[in-house]
């Protein structure tokens, strides 16, 4: 039998590891009575962990949240998980994530033993992190949605369009979305009566949030991809055709997701890329490094031959 300690680190680990046990679940994998296991879930209450506990045959016990913070305890695979997420979380879009993140990664090491500390430290010293460069997101803002879709409570929004045009909107919140630097939300828009894709960095939440409402059906089984093909189908200034003399697996891995690829054969595909910039539609074709032909937009046509003329130029310059 484990001794008091470490008895009580593997009964908290198993309360972290599944929702719910009962007491004769957790007295057979501890090899100890249900008066020990009772002893022992007093302890952890002593200690700071709010564990749970309901009587009769259904009842149980559960690692509940308390007001404070107690120690966790993390298997090694996990805490360096952690770490990884932590060093990565520089492109997330998130405001001031950068910095809360290093605070919470030292905090993190501090209390490392040295055999992983080492392998967190060799993660940091050769990986390089991008930061994100578009539209970031107030991490209060980010909370506040997570919780009216956990809640279920309606939200009054104030929200810019890709026109620059602000409305007001009341919606139901269900589903947060990261794609790539951006985040989304999925909602159904109370004042259009439909649901809506609509993009974080863009939003407003009024305070405070308003009444619960009665979930609906999502509109698709795969939120990712839904917001996908909403993303996608946006209106946009400039819509750009471009015929590509290479194959739609070859192209797929030089574009951004957003850019749709139509496959004509086996060497050849036909770009569709939207932007409110022209310049944006330039750099898509100037990934795709291989022999094209644009049918529309003029503009966007235009703006090639510029960029060709100023490319032969300092082509030309070099010695």
């Amino acid at each position: 039998m484990l001794n008091t300690s470490a008895r009580l680190l593997r009964l908290l680990t198993l309360l972290e590891s599944r929702r719910e046990w009962s007491g004769a679940q957790l007295a057979n994998r501890l090899e100890i009575s249900a008066r020990t296991v009772r002893n022992d879930v007093t302890r952890l209450r002593a200690l700071g962990y709010p564990v749970q506990a309901a009587p009769g045959v259904a009842g149980g016990y559960r690692l509940g949240s308390g007001a404070a913070l107690p120690p966790l305890l993390l298997e090694d695979d996990e805490a360096v998980a952690v770490a990884v997420a932590l060093r990565s979380s520089a492109g997330g879009g998130v405001s001031g994530i950068e910095e809360t993140s290093v605070r919470a990664l030292v905090k993190l090491e501090q209390v490392f033993p040295a055999r992983l500390r080492h392998r967190v430290n060799a993660l940091q010293a050769y990986t390089v992190a991008v930061p994100s460069q578009g539209p970031t997101v107030d991490p209060h803002v980010l909370a506040t949605i997570a919780a009216a879709c956990r809640d279920h409570e309606v939200m009054r929004i104030d929200y810019k369009k890709h026109d620059g045009t602000e409305s007001v909107r009341s919606i139901e919140p269900y589903r947060l979305v990261h794609l790539g630097r951006r985040w989304y939300l999925v909602a159904w828009d109370r004042d259009r009566n439909g649901w809506r894709t609509f993009r974080l960095d863009r939003m407003k939440p009024k305070s405070p949030t308003g009444p619960h409402f009665t979930s609906r059906d999502l509109p698709a089984e795969d939120i990712a991809a839904y917001v996908m093909r909403s993303v996608r189908s946006a209106p946009a200034k400039y819509e750009a055709r471009v015929n590509v003399k290479a194959s739609a697996q070859t192209v797929s891995e030089r574009v951004p997701r957003e850019v749709v690829i139509e496959p004509i054969d086996d060497e050849t595909c036909t770009v569709h890329a939207r932007s409110n910039s022209i310049e944006m539609l330039a750099l898509y074709i100037g990934m795709l490094d291989a022999d094209f032909t644009v049918t529309d937009p003029p503009e966007l046509i235009a703006r090639l031959n510029t960029l060709a003329e100023r490319y032969a130029r300092a082509a030309g310059n070099v010695g």
